[in-house]
């Protein structure tokens, strides 16, 4: 491992790629990391960063990551494209030659974190979704942070199998089925009558740039993920999510404190989001969901769903929180791509 800290982002990164099973981008960061060259835009930049480059809202190696996907899905840079199919021999000789002729145009990605948008995730909200269905038996306005494209605002028209349990919609193009250990979710009804979603610099997929952005950003070499995210993004074109861009705090405190319809269930949700957030916005969003956690009833409950990484190594869990009380479940851990699910505590 490099002493240089930014140097050894780039493979643990990398290390951390390869036991999520993409070998093909532990490969990329690992030949990224051997060519990264002061003299060059991207090289100084990266090599000179100010902050954790690793950390959750820098995140520079996938940041590079996604760049260099995006080259190779363009086509101009053949030798990367090949390597990008799968002959990972190439990793070498293509990265380090296509960080030296496309300097400029990979420099912008350095810009902004990487916003993958994992549609897996929905299956960890959908759970929540169930065990809320059986207890309070109501329509559901939701309510998401940290949206990115917003496409898991559309979870209740995706289709699933959470254990022994089937929900949303058995027709869908999308169908999420991740390998499941425990018992299941209960079997209720998901019905979601109002949406809205936030995210400081949101894809809006009408525009193929965007579009092709959200995608580089997936890994490869796992063409579930990629799949996915096309359902996704056909169901999307047919029921745009509504998304703002903006602040996740002032979001928040907005949505909690307007009116709640009576017989309507209000959940706020995100997923591997809650360490992109400054501490204090954090204690910002967790004071406006203790206000409306106060005002809420039985006829008008809340709650806080929510998949974030447990700090425990490439672990997600599935916590929720409902008022009235404002009692909080541990209902589930797994991988932060939602590949597999372990249900109870």
């Amino acid at each position: 491992m490099s002493d240089h800290p930014v140097r050894a982002a780039f493979l643990l990164q990398a290390d951390i790629c390869a036991r999520a099973g993409s070998a093909l981008t532990a490969a990329v960061l690992r030949a990224a990391e051997a060519a990264l060259d002061p003299a060059s835009r991207v090289g100084a930049r990266v090599l000179g960063w100010d902050g954790n480059a690793r950390g959750s809202g820098d995140s520079v190696p996938l940041r590079l990551a996604g760049g260099l996907h995006a080259l190779a899905r363009s086509g101009a840079a053949p030798a990367l494209t090949r390597l990008y199919a799968g002959e990972l021999a190439l990793a070498g000789t293509a990265v380090p030659d296509a960080l030296a002729r496309f300097d400029a145009t990979l420099a912008p990605w350095l810009d902004v974190p990487p916003q993958t948008n994992e549609t897996g995730r929905a299956a960890a909200i959908m759970a929540a979704l169930l065990v809320l269905g059986q207890t309070d038996g109501l329509p559901f306005e939701l309510i998401e942070l940290g949206a990115s494209a917003g496409l898991n605002l559309n979870l209740d028209r995706f289709g699933y199998v959470l254990g022994q349990t089937r929900a949303g919609d058995p027709a869908s193009p999308l169908q999420l089925a991740p390998a499941w250990e425990g018992a299941a979710p209960p079997a209720a009804a998901v019905e979601v009558v109002a949406r809205q979603g936030v995210d400081l610099a949101p894809i809006r997929i009408a525009d193929p740039m965007e579009r092709e952005r959200l995608a580089a950003y997936v890994w490869a070499d796992q063409p579930e993920r990629m799949a996915r995210l096309d359902a996704a993004l056909l169901l999307a074109d047919r029921y745009p999510p509504p998304l703002a861009q903006g602040d996740a705090a002032d979001f928040a405190e907005a949505a909690l404190a307007a009116p709640q319809a009576a017989g309507i269930a209000r959940v706020l949700f995100h997923t591997i989001f809650w360490t992109y957030l400054p501490a204090d916005k954090q204690a910002r969003i967790e004071a406006a969901l203790a206000r409306a956690g106060a005002a809420a009833t039985a006829a008008r409950p809340l709650a806080w769903a929510r998949y974030e990484l447990t700090g425990e190594g490439g672990v997600a869990a599935l916590w929720l929180t409902r008022w009235p009380g404002g009692a909080t479940q541990r209902l589930a851990t797994g991988h932060p791509h939602v590949t597999h699910l372990r249900w109870g505590e």
